[in-house]
């Protein structure tokens, strides 16, 4: 008996110790080492309330419309064609720039042959690419065609920002000690940020274009990486009520969730008014919020917004 209860206490030990490891592992990121200086919990952005709205003179208001213009970075692929079309007749139009970043040529539709392959090389020739051709744009908004952008409303969200402070926004994760902004939701990058993001890109040792990790990493963490390294951090974009502007599931998703936890309040339990994206919509889903959102209007209701945005000159938008 003596034998048999040392033989399990030996089996006990181990299996802790093999656990540890694996939460060990498991928190670790390769070519990163934190300090208790370099932890950082991510802030909260938040959008304008509309009492600070209403204390801005309507001068002050038109001045903001149009200080704030985005630059859209899509990122697209030719084998899922149906998706970059939906993008670029929808939700792009409303961009004051918006360049379709390919891995290889389309004659379909026109975009910037990266010519790569590799997810995480690509991402990073098209952020150089948007850093050198955005002119006087200020703001980038990084997506893939899967997800569904409003961009009056992340034009709200960065109304009072400033670009010239490194923003990184979207929706914040974590990942052991890594903090990065998830791609899938759709990413947001002032020019500050980008500016020190494409100065570390130079930097074999600090942002390599290949990784040279014992696994690949993701796209959305191999940035947040390089970022930490310039001292840009994950922000979390936020309503005024703490509910998450960048969503990862498509709206009937939410809905659905929102049932299932508060079914008397489905659309309090759902999603933020202000909503900035949707993900994993199909095409015909997108069409159709793009119905919803620009081109229904209850008969009889009056529109009198505080802030309107001007669609880009030139523009075919809804």
């Amino acid at each position: 008996m003596l034998s048999e209860g040392s033989s399990f206490m030996k089996g006990m030990a181990l299996g802790g110790i093999f656990c540890l490891l694996l939460s060990l592992l498991g928190s670790f990121t390769p070519g990163m080492q934190s300090s208790p200086e370099d932890q950082h919990h991510h802030h909260h952005i938040k959008a304008p309330t509309n009492d600070e709205l209403q204390s801005l003179s309507e001068p002050q208001m038109v001045e903001l419309s149009q200080k704030v213009r985005v630059y859209c970075v899509i990122m697209v692929q030719p084998k899922v064609l149906v998706y970059w079309a939906t993008a670029k007749d929808t939700w792009s139009k409303h961009c004051d720039q918006a360049v379709f970043y390919s891995s290889e040529s389309a004659k379909a539709l026109e975009a910037v042959d990266l010519n790569e392959q590799d997810e995480w090389t690509k991402l990073r020739k098209a952020l150089k690419h948007a850093y050198d051709n955005s002119g006087d744009l200020r703001w980038f908004f990084v997506a893939r065609p899967t997800s569904f952008a409003i961009i009056e409303n992340l034009k709200y969200l960065i109304l009072a920002k400033d670009a010239n402070e490194p923003f990184y926004i979207g929706h914040a994760m974590k990942s052991g000690e890594l903090e990065y902004v998830e791609y899938e939701s759709g990413i947001v990058l002032s020019y500050e940020a980008l500016r020190r993001l494409v100065n570390v890109f130079k930097d074999e040792e600090k942002c390599p274009e290949r990784g040279r990790a014992l696994w690949k990493l993701s796209e959305e963490k191999q940035l947040a990486i390089c970022l930490k390294y310039t001292g840009v951090f994950a922000e979390n974009g936020e309503d005024t009520q703490g509910k998450g502007l960048f969503n990862s599931k498509s709206v009937s998703s939410l809905i659905e969730d929102g049932m299932s936890k508060n079914p008397l309040d489905v659309v309090e339990g759902c999603c933020s008014d202000l909503a900035i994206t949707f993900s994993g919509m199909s095409p015909n889903q997108m069409q159709v919020m793009m119905f919803g959102v620009y081109r229904l209007r209850p008969y009889g209701h009056n529109f009198h917004d505080s802030l309107i945005f001007f669609p880009p000159e030139g523009s075919d938008n809804d």
